[in-house]
């Protein structure tokens, strides 16, 4: 049978309350018991010095002493008949004396009439003083049964009342571990229960946040962890919808066609196949790009780092869509500070990305427009580490129409198009950005956007110095 979290913190409360409440107890009475016999063992032992020391004044020596003993103690026991045992006063305990020279002048026990005790015995007995001088000296012997039956009633009160305030003590012990196990399995018992609504498919699930220890920590990171489950699985959703929608347009047309050769109602040109090349290339594109994503979302891109100079990567790039611009009517121009300093990056993928930011700019950028390639190190980065030179800015800028506010901070989500029609021929797949973003960061830099409508966008991709 499982036993539950809030039982086993009951559980150890109380067994953790009984043992400090048992422990405490005893010594309590120990120490009680300890000091309350030896103020009652001082009282008599006083009395009995008292006694003796007065037969001693009177008698001039301890001569007759062991009678005189009998005598008072036949006499304190006929009295008793007519006193309470509780109330009866004088020493109850025998006690044993020596004269100043160590020889037992009072036996009992184990000390016997003319026995001389040692002088480690001697030193620790209580003396008997008369007149200014010491005329012997008392011993305790190994003790016996000698309190009353009034000291024995305080002596169980005693014990009642340490009974008592220890069920009390336990009780509040049990109280007090019942309501902190509440308070601390409460939050564990919400995230059990929102885990088990995650589990059967309802992603929506947070947990107050109660306090700021480590249980407020976890129901924090829970609900981070949910809502980010919630995304990530919105996001697999729209990208399969997305991968359907844009692999369905090309199929579609090489379907057509090829339906339409095979049952010759059209007839086999050029034209035709080169339409459907067209499409398979849109295809091909789009199974590459999935598959540089996936392979950036596992930390697996193939980075092969080595320096380059940053004009001669944005010369490249620039010469790899030079004629496309000049056909578009659109200026492409490269500027890049002399002192900019190198950058250790793969080349290939970082003209990759970099040819996603042009393509992606030409496609916006009417006639008569221009787009800017430059390089130079970052202004943003004012305190650059010790020795170290500071990060490089490579930035594509354009004359184009401008990004929406409302869409600036969706344009690195994959498959998204501020364009509702969702044309590929005028949209692209909606991975470029995705993929500039993925070899970016795989090279331990950054990429922002900047855009006001009307007047153009600026991509910039900061990237630590070699």
């Amino acid at each position: 049978m499982m036993r539950s979290l809030t039982f086993k913190l009951v559980l150890a409360f109380l067994l953790t309350s009984v043992a400090s409440v048992a422990l405490a107890s005893i010594s309590i009475r120990q120490s009680v018991t300890s000091e309350f016999d030896s103020y009652v063992i001082a009282q008599q032992r006083a009395s009995f010095i008292d006694d003796v020391g007065a037969y001693y004044a009177s008698a001039g020596s301890w001569s007759g002493l062991d009678r005189w003993l009998r005598d008072q103690t036949a006499r304190r026991l006929s009295d008793s008949t007519a006193t309470p045992a509780g109330s009866r006063r004088g020493p109850r305990l025998r006690f044993v004396l020596v004269d100043p020279a160590g020889i037992v002048v009072s036996p009992f026990g184990r000390y016997t009439l003319g026995a001389t005790v040692d002088r480690a015995e001697l030193a620790q007995a209580a003396p008997v003083v008369v007149d200014g001088r010491v005329a012997g000296a008392v011993i305790t012997p190994d003790l016996v049964e000698f309190r009353n039956a009034a000291e024995n009633r305080y002596l169980a009160r005693t014990d009642a009342a340490l009974g008592i305030a220890a069920a009390v003590m336990v009780a509040v012990g049990l109280a007090l571990g019942g309501l902190l196990a509440r308070v601390i399995t409460r939050p564990v018992r919400e995230l059990t229960d929102a885990a088990q609504k995650i589990a059967a498919g309802d992603l929506t699930q947070t947990v107050p946040v109660r306090s700021r220890d480590e249980l407020g920590l976890l129901a924090a990171q829970f609900n981070h962890m949910s809502a980010d489950l919630a995304r990530a699985t919105q996001q697999r959703q729209q990208m399969t919808v997305d991968v359907a929608h844009d692999l369905r347009t090309p199929l579609t047309v090489i379907a057509g066609y090829l339906e339409a050769l095979r049952d010759q109602v059209l007839a086999p040109t050029p034209e035709r196949f080169a339409a459907m090349y067209d499409e398979t290339r849109l295809l091909l594109r789009l199974a590459d790009d999935l598959h540089t994503l996936s392979l950036a979302d596992a930390g697996e891109l193939p980075i092969e780092r080595r320096p380059a100079a940053p004009r001669l990567l944005l010369d490249r790039v620039a010469e790899a869509y030079r004629h496309t611009a000049e056909r578009q009517g659109v200026a492409l121009r490269v500027e890049a500070a002399g002192a900019t300093p190198e950058i250790r990056i793969d080349i290939e993928q970082m003209a990759r990305a970099l040819s996603n930011l042009v393509s992606n700019a030409l496609r916006y950028t009417p006639a008569g427009g221009a787009i800017t390639l430059s390089a130079a190190a970052d202004p943003q980065d004012s305190a650059p580490a010790l020795g170290c030179p500071p990060p490089v800015a490579l930035t594509v800028s354009d004359t184009g129409a401008g990004i929406a506010p409302e869409h600036l901070a969706n344009v690195f989500a994959r498959f998204y198009r501020a364009d509702p029609a969702r044309q590929q021929e005028t949209g692209g797949s909606g991975l470029g950005l995705a993929i500039v973003k993925s070899i970016v960061e795989a090279h331990g830099g950054q990429v922002g956007v900047e855009s006001v409508v009307g007047q153009g966008t600026t991509f910039t991709i900061t990237l630590p110095a070699a």
